[in-house]
């Protein structure tokens, strides 16, 4: 499987401070990747590294077959990268609806046929769409900026702690959601602190401590490392 993400020894952090270190990543295309690792493992900095939110010191990152280390945010999601960050991710006096069309605002055509696609994937809010988001739920919310991402159609969907506060009905929700993603032809790479659920979604995974690379693997096979299941699984 080709990679459509190629993360190669990034080395960054913010200022003169480096949070992560030498780590390497690939998202084979069609593929589901996790992150997990303990707090403060350098999860999100390493996603925010492959979105253009911090400084890369040393390493590369290719995307679909450019390089995009140094570029701005605002290229990279033009370029086919969705991203939802873990807070502050939707416009509260908007509507679900106002939302998603700012998802949608460089497109120059299609914005119908996206709106149908993301009503589809997200019927909860296809029936709130007059609604101000910050009267939703918080699971809800989160279908908000998942389905405002998807907006643009990217190639590659980077999902920052996706489950973060929400309920177990909930978060399963946003994985089968994430699974319906992924059918629908998007690679997507999540960070999660929810470990065991989110490796039993994965087909693969990377497991980050200190800001480096501690383990790589299949889910399944992360699952049944008995040094993954005492240090970050809870026995």
């Amino acid at each position: 499987m080709s990679a459509i993400l190629s993360v190669e020894r990034v080395t960054g952090g913010y200022g003169d401070a480096d949070i992560i270190h030498d780590v390497s990543m690939t998202v084979g295309r069609g593929e589901i990747v996790v992150v997990v690792g303990p707090n403060g493992a350098g999860k999100s900095t390493a996603m925010k590294a492959v979105i253009g939110l911090l400084r890369i010191r040393h390493g590369h990152v290719w995307f679909d077959g450019a390089p995009i280390a140094g570029w701005g945010a605002d290229r990279i999601v033009r370029h086919g990268v969705g991203f939802v960050p873990q807070v502050d991710n939707v416009f509260r006096e908007m509507t679900v609806h106002e939302n998603l069309e700012m998802g949608a605002f460089i497109r120059r055509d299609g914005v119908a046929a996206a709106f149908e696609r993301v009503y589809a994937l997200f019927p909860d809010l296809a029936l709130k769409r007059r609604e101000l988001a910050g009267r939703l739920s918080g699971g809800q919310r989160q279908m908000v900026a998942m389905g405002r991402a998807l907006m643009l159609d990217p190639r590659l969907l980077l999902l920052d702690e996706p489950t973060a506060g929400l309920s177990p009905l909930y978060m399963e929700r946003i994985f089968e959601i994430v699974r319906d993603i992924r059918a629908a032809g998007v690679s997507v790479m999540l960070v999660e602190q929810h470990a065991r659920q989110a490796l039993a979604l994965a087909d693969r995974a990377y497991v980050l401590a200190a800001g480096r690379n501690r383990r790589e693997g299949t889910g399944a096979a992360l699952l049944e490392d008995p040094e993954i299941a005492q240090l970050f699984l809870g026995g």
